[in-house]
């Protein structure tokens, strides 16, 4: 089940389940589109991989034991092990190359 973090790791943001700015990698790292576009130019600083609006979890339960009530997100923020700097020279070294080709 996909870990819907309540934060963007670079800048703190809050982002709720419902937050339609999420975006997420393939591990699940989580970030604002904001910092997506603007800080990280969609390269992920853990794994090099670009990212995707992250899913809303539906409010109520339509199959049984499934939506945001029986499967709660996260409350664990979590953050950038790497700093703003080596974000930047990740990111420049990988940006240019498509996603799918990372």
């Amino acid at each position: 089940m996909l870990q819907l973090r309540p934060n963007c790791k670079s800048c703190d943001k809050d982002l709720p389940p419902d937050a339609t700015d999420a975006r997420i990698c393939s591990y699940e790292c989580t970030f604002c589109a904001a910092c997506v576009d603007r800080v990280l130019f969609n390269v992920c600083p853990n794994c090099g991989g670009g990212f995707v609006p992250r899913p809303i979890r539906p409010v109520t339960e339509r199959r049984e034991g499934l939506s945001l009530a029986k499967r709660p997100a996260s409350t664990e923020r979590v953050h950038l092990s790497f700093d703003p700097e080596e974000v930047a020279r990740f990111a420049k070294t990988v940006r240019d190359i498509p996603p799918e080709s990372r």
